[in-house]
């Protein structure tokens, strides 16, 4: 389930998304099963991530994460790749958030001192590193001064705890209980982060040869990233929600201004909705930004914002365009910004004029995690122009890939040893008609084995969100269940962002609803299509495709199988125990949940339950915050409670967003699946 709606609308591009790259050329023959991708696969992948090329463009230095199989987790180094040869070489061994200075002779970048993370800067001519800052708090959000003197960050200042009343005294060498935790804050926990400590997050600001820091944001409010500063070096432009409301707002932030010397902060933007990121031009004399007004819709288009040097006068770019703004950097003459964003389940990146005008530049933008198709992707810009990004498609994670006019140029192959070796499922776009006539993007992969014309069986792959979008990028769910024999199918129902606000705001007040249809409609097609089996059919999907997954066996005995992967059941529950309270109720419902009780309840999966007949098995990560363990708990008791095959599948330690962030995990949680459907698989269906 995706917290905000999208941020940052897009630019709406004419040229539709490519149907992916299949089998590589040298792929061994399709039976040979040590050629079938596998989950131990999992430890051998890497993933480009934040490409941050020099100002004159000559260089880039990225993050590369790949797996550490001793300790089960995507481990961060950074590497240097010389532009016009394409040579890599290693940067850092851990490492983070790399920024190049304005003179491009130092990069700064967080790493792990043994405590904790610091930030460091490393000087190119020597290779010399040194740590700038050391005490405890996490720098984020790096940003040189325009003199390259200074950095900006922000920190997690730790606060006291609540307390009421007063213990006795502990005896010296007594074991006694842990104190008690008083929780008085809104949003008392966050998914991944647990439980909030006291603290704040706000902005600092440090010499870059090292020193002492100097805070300069206060109170009891998060200051957040990423910073921008005046050209003068006088002034940091950041966002934050702040003001004697502040806890009660969820998008409502603002940007704000902060004087480098006195600390004087200033508000530049004061309407209901969320302004941020902003960034200075590089004259000071405009600021750009991306924000929406609040209509408490479930969904906005993000828009990028021009105003004067106070944020005055502003007006949007990206209006007209209908798509949400993910990222946007000035070009170096002020007269044009280039942006990010998602066009019919694709990432873009175009250029933008200050009179609005748009440009398409790149639309091969790949990015995010590696177990399933979402998208997503990194950029920045060189002082020339010169773009470097994270590119792809569905054969393998994503690479860094540079563009300078022309035809784009991959940078790295980092997947390609491996890949080589594996016979992969070929992915192809497939066109989806809804009972409506509206037109839905789909896309099939197919198992490498399949013989011609055979039919096999099919797995729906719904994605989350509901506001978030697939599209043909790579995914290790979709291989590990390909190489396990099915056929796998995901789509961008109605409620999918990149295809407009009208599209994604079919579900506004009404979800899950028609989008159900869409979904039955896609398999159809792939039914149609001659690939699927139309005995063999099994559904899953998580966070909001876990509620949709839920949603469809209330509704249909189609589905041979189900897998429900942290799903909302009960929204009523989820409404009251999510780690954003206010969100749901805001957002999602026109009134609160005791005052329209039914309104949760007819749009809960729960109230479908007795309807279910399909065997259903529910996957929830232990330490979900998002949509709470006690949700798939619930549905596992009524499932049991009704005499439906079930099980319960608990990943531990893992947060929603984290699911399967570590590797073992998100290969025993697909072969979980994978076993699961299997066990209801029509005889004669063998497997590979």
């Amino acid at each position: 389930m995706r917290l905000t709606p999208t941020l940052i609308p897009a630019l709406a591009l004419l040229a539709a998304s490519p149907a992916v790259a299949q089998q590589q050329p040298n792929a061994a023959p399709v039976d040979a099963p040590n050629r079938r991708f596998t989950g131990e696969d999992l430890f051998g992948l890497s993933i480009a991530a934040d490409p941050q090329i020099s100002p004159d463009g000559r260089t880039i230095v990225y993050v590369r994460r790949s797996a550490d199989i001793m300790t089960d987790r995507m481990q961060s180094s950074l590497w240097l790749i010389d532009v016009a040869s394409g040579r890599q070489s290693p940067f850092a061994t851990q490492g983070s958030s790399p920024r190049w200075s304005p003179d491009g002779t130092r990069v700064a970048y967080v790493a792990g001192d043994g405590n904790g993370s610091q930030l460091f800067v490393r000087w190119l001519a020597t290779s010399a590193s040194a740590r700038v800052t050391g005490f405890p708090g996490d720098p984020q959000a790096l940003a040189w001064s325009p003199d390259g003197t200074r950095l900006a960050y922000i920190a997690t200042v730790a606060g006291e705890p609540t307390t009421l009343g007063k213990a006795p005294a502990r005896p010296e060498g007594a074991k006694w209980a842990e104190p008690l935790t008083v929780i008085d804050r809104i949003n008392y926990r966050n998914d991944g982060g647990g439980y909030v400590k006291p603290g704040r997050d706000h902005l600092f600001v440090v010499a870059a040869e090292g020193g002492a820091a100097r805070q300069l944001t206060f109170g009891a409010f998060d200051d957040g990233g990423p910073l921008s500063w005046t050209p003068d070096g006088r002034e940091i432009v950041f966002a934050a929600i702040r003001g004697p409301d502040a806890e009660r707002q969820i998008l409502n932030s603002d940007v704000m201004a902060v004087d480098v010397n006195t600390a004087a902060l200033r508000t530049l933007t004061t309407r209901d909705g969320p302004d941020g990121q902003p960034r200075v031009s590089p004259d000071g004399t405009r600021i750009a930004w991306l924000g929406f007004d609040d209509k408490r819709r479930s969904y906005e288009n993000t828009q990028l914002y021009v105003g004067d040097r106070n944020a005055g006068a502003p007006r949007s770019l990206t209006a007209p365009l209908d798509r949400a703004i993910e990222e946007a950097s000035w070009a170096a003459d002020g007269r044009s910004l280039y942006a990010s964003y998602d066009d019919r389940g694709q990432r873009r990146i175009a250029r933008i004029g200050l009179d609005g005008r748009v440009q398409p530049l790149i639309d091969n933008v790949e990015g995010g995690g590696i177990d399933r198709p979402y998208t997503g992707g990194d950029f920045s810009v060189s002082k020339g122009g010169t773009i470097a990004y994270t590119g792809g498609d569905a054969s393998a994670p994503a690479d860094v890939w540079v563009w300078s006019g022309g035809k784009p140029r991959r940078l790295t192959q980092l997947n390609d040893v491996l890949t080589s070796a594996k016979t992969l499922a070929s992915v192809r776009k497939i066109a989806v008609t809804a009972p409506d006539g509206r037109a839905i993007d789909a896309w099939l992969a197919t198992p490498a084995g399949r013989a011609p014309g055979a039919r096999v069986p099919l797995i729906l792959e719904i994605h989350g969100g509901p506001n978030s979008a697939y599209g043909p990028s790579f995914a290790s769910d979709v291989q590990l269940y390909a190489a396990a024999g099915y056929a796998v199918l995901w789509t961008n129902p109605r409620g999918s962002t990149s295809y407009g606000a009208e599209f994604a705001n079919l579900i506004d007040k009404n979800y899950p609803s028609a989008d159900y249809d869409d979904l039955i409609a896609a398999v159809d097609a792939a039914i149609a299509d001659g690939t699927a089996d139309p005995d063999n059919l099994f559904v899953t999907g998580g966070s909001g495709g876990g509620v949709l997954t839920a949603w469809i066996v209330g509704k249909t005995d189609r589905f041979k199988a189900a897998a429900t992967q942290k799903p909302v059941i009960n929204w009523t529950s989820e409404a009251l125990t999510m780690d954003a309270m206010l969100f749901t109720s805001r957002y999602w419902f026109s009134k609160l949940p005791w005052e329209d009780p039914m309104s949760y309840w007819n749009r809960s999966p729960l109230s479908l339950v007795g309807n279910v007949k399909t065997p259903t098995l529910v996957v929830v990560g232990s330490e979900d915050y998002r949509t709470p363990v006690s949700e798939s708990e619930q549905y596992y008791a009524a499932l049991q409670i009704r005499g439906v095959p079930t099980a319960l599948v608990k990943v531990p330690g893992a947060s929603h967003g984290g699911f399967t962030s570590r590797p073992s995990q998100s290969a025993a949680k697909a072969a979980a699946i994978i076993a699961w459907f299997d066990r209801y698989r029509t005889r004669g269906m063998a497997r590979p």
